[in-house]
């Protein structure tokens, strides 16, 4: 499981992650030490697991917490935090677990298996559903929503927290990770080219050279992205370079 550990103290943070990272079903942990730098690492990349501090630096984690259970597949919580006075606040947020600090190997393994138990559960759920690719995207602006054709769709972007769907005639802010939008399109024209952007190789109108032997394209709306270098191997691959 993808996991994201929330807490504004370093050593925390710390210890957590290394008890974290002796659990085999953990495969990745990232950390924020506030509520937006937590939106934005969600933004980045999917998140499976959240270990969730309560008291952070003039904000609490419970605020997060409601935030994410808008969310249409809200990642799995546990509150890992000094105070116990929050356990029933934090299970009627749909917390799954609540650990309390300081924390032990074993407490935290037990608390990453039950997670990983329903990760699984909710995993088998979906695949059992009948799978379709997405000829449209549902974008709410307000009080309207727009069904954003895959086809029309240039690019799909990070910048500053927030996605954002490009087409050749208008910009569409999202709040959804860059991750998801990239699953729901599914197809082999959109290629992610950074960890920040995804593009529509037939919308490609130049390819320059850039810093570090890496390139910059030009989309037929005038963007300009960076192609990084993790990506440059198939990027050239799918482009024919």
């Amino acid at each position: 499981m993808h996991t994201l550990i929330v807490d504004d103290e370093p050593l925390a943070r710390n210890e957590l992650a290394y008890l974290l990272e002796q659990c085999e079903e953990i495969t990745s942990v990232r950390e924020a030490d506030s509520i937006e730098e937590a939106l934005e690492q969600m933004l980045q990349k999917s998140v499976d697991l959240i270990f969730l501090d309560i008291h952070l630096t003039n904000e609490s984690g419970l605020t997060l917490a409601d935030k994410l259970n808008h969310l249409k597949n809200p990642p799995l919580i546990i509150f890992a935090t000094a105070y116990d006075d929050y356990a029933v606040k934090a299970f009627e947020l749909n917390a799954k677990d609540y650990v309390l600090k300081p924390f032990e190997q074993k407490r935290i393994q037990q608390a990453v298996t039950k997670a990983y138990k329903m990760h699984q559960k909710e995993n088998q759920l979906l695949h059992e559903l009948p799978q379709e690719t997405l000829n449209a995207i549902p974008v709410q602006l307000e009080d309207r929503i727009f069904l954003v054709k895959t086809e029309e769709i240039i690019a799909v972007g990070v910048e500053n927290g927030e996605t954002t769907i490009y087409t050749k005639k208008r910009e569409y802010p999202i709040n959804e990770p860059l991750s998801a939008i990239e699953k729901k399109i599914s197809s082999p024209t959109f290629l992610r080219v950074h960890r920040s952007y995804l593009i529509n190789v037939n919308a490609i109108e130049e390819i320059q050279p850039w810093f570090n032997h890496t390139y910059q394209v030009t989309l037929n709306n005038q963007l300009k992205i960076p192609v990084s270098r993790s990506y440059m191997k198939e990027f050239k691959e799918q482009v024919g370079l």
